[in-house]
């Protein structure tokens, strides 16, 4: 299937830093992605839901998805996406410093499609990115959303 349209990521990070480095690692990338982010869970949901200032929102193709957020932490906005019929066929990749076998056991019990250790140095960093891009977007076939 030949793809017309941008690949579509929202990537739920509060941290600006790794923000950024996701930003500039698909910029570097092969794939024309439109990179959306939104910093709480609060506002994932949100825009997921496309309530409020979201209602125009394009619903992505792949989550990235830190645990640790404010307002709403990730592991409830798993459970909110993977309980919601349409959402749930999202594929979600948890991208998180926590290796705590009880996060990693909590996101597969809620269906999280892969739980990713988030390295703290910069180019294990970028290479990770560059790894979701190359499996999730070139070798995994992802689900059409209909809106």
């Amino acid at each position: 299937m030949v793809r017309t349209r941008p690949i579509n990521i929202l990537l739920i990070e509060d941290n600006p830093g790794d923000v950024r480095l996701t930003q500039e690692a698909f910029k570097e990338g092969k794939m024309n992605i439109e990179l959306s982010v939104t910093m709480d869970g609060v506002e994932a949901v949100k825009f997921l839901k496309k309530q409020e200032k979201y209602e125009d929102a394009v619903t992505p193709d792949l989550i990235l998805l830190d645990l640790n957020l404010p307002k709403m932490d990730g592991r409830e906005v798993l459970e909110v996406i993977k309980s919601d019929s349409i959402l749930k066929r999202i594929p979600v990749v948890v991208l998180t410093t926590s290796n705590a076998e009880q996060d990693i056991l909590k996101s597969y019990n809620l269906h999280v499609n892969c739980y990713i250790n988030k390295p703290v140095d910069f180019d294990k960093f970028f290479d990770i990115i560059q790894k979701i891009e190359d499996f999730w977007l070139s070798i995994a076939v992802l689900p059409t959303m209909m809106e």
